[in-house]
């Protein structure tokens, strides 16, 4: 069983900053790929970010240079460090892991999301 945990949602002006986080187990975070998706209102759920097993990482060109991905092995946990946010950044994002080379495209498994909003 694979859990993901996302906190670290919330409301932020635009240019500003949040770190999302993803809490999961040592398993998880030793065997498989992690990612960030996004879905906005009324849109198909996207790609953000995503670190594969081994430390290459990813990211969507509408997040390249803001945002950045990383993890945290002692304490299990994946983050994304947002700056300089925009009104077209809000949407509930979601972590998510896979074991076999989706983590961009169709991930195996989801947390269950968090908001963020970013206010003009």
């Amino acid at each position: 069983q694979v859990q993901l945990v996302e906190s670290g949602g919330g409301l932020v002006q635009t240019g500003g900053s949040l770190r999302l986080a993803c809490a999961t187990s040592r398993r998880t975070l030793g065997r498989y790929s992690m990612g960030w998706f996004r879905q906005a209102p009324g849109k198909e759920r996207e790609f953000v970010a995503a670190v594969w097993n081994g430390g290459p990482t990813d990211y969507a060109n509408s997040v390249k240079g803001r945002f950045t991905i990383s993890g945290d092995n002692a304490k299990n946990t994946v983050y994304l460090q947002m700056n300089s946010l925009k009104p077209e950044d809000t949407a509930v994002y979601y972590c998510a892991a896979d074991p076999d080379g989706r983590i961009t495209t169709m991930p195996s498994y989801w947390g269950q999301g968090t908001q963020v909003t970013v206010s003009s």
